[in-house]
């Protein structure tokens, strides 16, 4: 046998192996059924505050796209069609643009 070659890996270390491969991959299908029920159940919770607060939108799609993004990253939307943000300061206080462009980015 040549010096510094590597041998391959014994029976025992490939099972070894594979058996942590699966416990992980478990371990992950898991995580993400667990973190899709949630998920789901957010955007169910944001569907329904959107499609009210937009109802009156003009712009109903953009409303319901923005609306959307500021409920997921909040977990809150304001009662109403317009204003009461105060009764959801992070989704009153996310903003797009800069300078004399700056704008409220939430519906």
């Amino acid at each position: 046998m040549a010096i510094g070659r590597k041998t391959h890996p014994d029976l025992g270390e490939m099972k070894i192996f594979s058996a942590r491969l699966s416990r992980l991959l478990l371990l992950g299908m898991l995580l993400v059924s667990l973190y899709g029920d949630v998920a789901s159940a957010q955007s169910a919770f944001c569907n329904g505050k959107c499609k009210v607060r937009c109802s009156k939108a003009s712009v109903h799609d953009q409303c319901l796209k923005y609306c959307g993004l500021c409920c997921r990253m909040c977990n809150c939307v304001p009662s109403g069609t317009y204003g009461n943000k105060n009764e959801c300061p992070c989704y009153r206080d996310i903003y797009t643009g800069v300078g004399r462009r700056r704008r409220p980015k939430c519906p």
